[in-house]
């Protein structure tokens, strides 16, 4: 007779059904935030250059200078300036001209340089290892006609820097699962260590780090240059990668995952098999004192490879996460010394909540035996995590928002609030789950076999007895029952296979509707309690938005913060023209103190850009008249760069009139312009006002 393996319970199948499902909405979602994020943009920001963007100097420059908002590192050729034929002008030596807080690079250019627009394209790595690249154009006595096409792509985009935000992602994952499963066995389920789903587990997690660090390694070169993945295998580059911040960042971390293989050797070596052969429920009377003696000489072994065990995973988890901490955003801006310890709590709590999660996910799904009170553990656990979350997370957020307006006002900004809002409804759903822990913890055990009728009585049937195992076999199908009369749990194996040497194919069938009748049995002792099966769901919810939060944590790690943006706006801000192609003009009354020195002067700036421009003042007396003037000074400053104050001196033209062709003004941004008018040989003033120069 040939035995059926028994059908999945219908909530298994549902499961089933749904898990696939699931799996494509999460990579869908993935690929959604991935695509939006786009190329990865800059931490550092250009604020300053010198001559700046669009200006027109009269004659030319020694050397172009660049000034950023954080540190940068730079490389031979991360200055180029070209001129309108596209041929470099500059000496291509960097020169490093930063003093306290100013971060400020620049490079010398060949003499005698003709007229004509230059262009100047830069290249740099911020120092929280991000590649930031930039050009822009400047005029010598003239805007010209010229032959540079500037760059379209981005620095850190294209397929490298797709392929490099994979493995950054990759390596956020892995570090959470590897870190968090390690926790949640040491602290919440030791007898997980055995388990062989919890082992597979954390060796996928180490795995996955190891590669993602490796591929972030060999990708830093060209993701940081070209952008051409035949670049991994420049070994100048690699050798170049390795004296920087990140890739000592990189190997550190390298040299920490060789070190933690060892760890995990040893938890699924001598602390799983101790935890295998550990008696449930306590240690067991022993019959005679040296099992005594043997029993304590074992609990005392086991709880020094505990301790052990605890002290060298928290090593390695603190030692990983500060390889992020020493060389992304921590690292630099406000208070890196406060960020940076600050930003491994939250690498470690974010592991310890969501990664464990993960793990009692899979436990909940693989292993029916786990205990409630690991349940109960972990719950507390992640309670703890998420304070600590909420926790430095707004310190991290203040520290690269800046302002309330750049948390509405820059992508930074919005996905922040998802984030939150996608923990909120993470907590909510933990919220769940932590009720589904206290039922289970006040749940009756649930007889698994209730509504499966027992078997009919064979001749050899073992009269059941508490904690005792009945057998009954069939002589007719050669299978064999065994039912715990504790639990009600049946098994059945066959012996058939024993009965056909000669038909090794028949014995494979058997073997596996044995293996499919036992798995069967799992399931149904699994799905017996229904607040277990409650909590499985809940805990599923969390796993689906905590991959939603990694994904969009991801995101930002590669978005410019909303101080940088702001930065950046004012430097824009300060180059454009208040009113395009219109001239100046202004009117400031004055008072010398002395006889008739009271007055109005006129002034006009043509066109009022940055270049070149012609200067008109006219001097009123109050009634209207033209006012003839010993002398009339005027003097343009900017403040914001640092830049004047120059001065003009204007010629008379008529009574009450004086002009001045040619007066330069290289930056656009907030000039003052200073009027000093004498009207005897000792009494003069100077009056002033603040105008927009594009």
């Amino acid at each position: 007779m040939t035995a059926t393996a028994p059908a999945p319970p219908p909530a298994r199948v549902r499961a089933a059904a749904v898990l696939p499902r699931l799996a494509l909405v999460l990579a869908a979602l993935l690929a959604l935030l991935f695509a939006a994020a786009g190329p990865a943009s800059a931490h550092a920001a250009l604020t300053a250059s010198d001559p700046g963007e669009g200006a027109v100097v009269a004659t030319a420059p020694a050397q172009v200078t660049l000034s950023f908002s954080e540190k940068v590192a730079l490389g031979e050729d991360s200055i180029r300036v070209l001129d309108p034929r596209g041929k470099r002008v500059d000496t291509g030596e960097i020169r490093d001209m930063c003093s306290g807080s100013t971060i400020r690079y620049g490079t010398a250019l060949h003499p005698g340089l003709p007229d004509g627009t230059y262009t100047v394209a830069w290249q740099a790595v911020s120092a929280d290892s991000h590649p930031i690249a930039g050009a822009f154009t400047f005029s010598i006595g003239a805007p010209s006609e010229t032959t540079v096409a500037l760059p379209e792509r981005q620095a850190g985009g294209g397929p490298v820097g797709a392929a490099y935000g994979l493995a950054r992602y990759a390596a956020y994952a892995g570090f959470t699962v590897l870190v968090g499963a390690c926790a949640f066995i040491l602290a919440c389920w030791r007898r997980g260590a055995a388990v062989r789903p919890m082992q597979k587990l954390v060796l996928r997690a180490w795995v996955v780090l190891t590669a993602a660090t490796l591929a972030m390694l060999v990708l830093r070169h060209p993701y940081t240059g070209s952008g051409n993945f035949a670049d991994v295998f420049d070994l100048a580059g690699l050798k170049a990668v390795l004296a920087t911040k990140t890739g000592a960042a990189l190997v550190s971390r390298l040299l920490l995952l060789g070190a933690a293989a060892l760890f995990i050797a040893v938890l699924f070596g001598a602390f799983a098999r101790r935890q295998a052969t550990a008696p449930e429920g306590g240690a067991a009377a022993a019959e005679t004192a040296a099992d005594e003696q043997d029993g304590k000489a074992d609990s005392l072994d086991a709880a020094d490879l505990f301790f052990g065990l605890a002290v060298a995973g928290s090593v390695f988890a603190a030692g990983i996460a500060a390889t992020w901490a020493l060389s992304e955003h921590a690292s630099t801006g406000l208070q890196n010394g406060i960020a940076m310890p600050v930003d491994v709590l939250h690498l470690l709590a974010a592991a310890a909540w969501l990664g464990g999660l993960t793990a009692l996910l899979v436990a909940l799904y693989t292993v029916p035996e786990v205990e409630r009170e690991a349940v109960r553990r972990f719950s507390r656990i992640a309670f703890a995590g998420v304070v600590v979350l909420v926790a430095t997370g707004a310190y991290q957020s203040w520290r690269q928002l800046g302002s309330w307006q750049a948390l509405t006002g820059t992508s930074y900004g919005r996905l922040l609030i998802i984030k939150g809002a996608l923990v909120a409804v993470l907590v909510g759903v933990a919220y769940l789950s932590r009720r589904w822990t206290a039922r289970l913890g006040e749940a009756p055990a649930v007889d698994a076999a209730a509504d499966v009728p027992a078997p009919a009585a064979v001749p050899g049937a073992v009269a059941a007895v508490p904690g005792a195992v009945s057998r009954e076999t069939s002589t007719e199908t050669g299978v064999s029952r065994e039912t715990s009369t504790e639990t009600g749990v049946s098994r059945e194996t066959s012996t058939a296979a024993a009965d056909v040497p000669g038909d090794p194919e028949r014995a494979a069938q058997l073997a596996r509707q044995r293996a499919a009748r036992e798995n069967a049995l799992r399931r149904q002792a699994r799905d017996a309690d229904p607040a277990r099966a409650g909590l499985r769901r809940s805990v599923l919810a969390e796993a689906a938005v905590a991959v939603a939060v990694l994904a969009v944590t991801t995101v930002l790690t590669s978005t410019e913060p909303g101080r940088v943006v702001a930065q950046e706006a004012g430097r824009n801000g300060a180059s454009a023209p208040a009113v395009p192609n219109r001239a100046v003009k202004i009117t400031l009354p004055f008072d010398t103190g002395g006889v008739n020195g009271k007055g109005s002067v006129r002034l006009e700036l043509d066109p009022g850009r940055t270049g070149s421009n012609t200067l008109h003042v006219w001097a009123e007396s109050p009634d209207g008249a033209p006012l003839d003037l010993p002398e009339v000074k005027v003097a343009f400053t900017l403040p914001a760069k640092e830049v004047g104050p120059l001065p003009a001196s204007p010629d008379r033209a008529g009574p009450g009139h004086w002009s001045a062709p040619g007066v330069q003004l290289p930056l656009a941004g907030e000039w003052r312009i200073d009027v000093t008018v004498r009207t005897s040989e000792i009494d003069q003033t100077t009056v002033q006002k603040t105008v927009k120069i594009g």
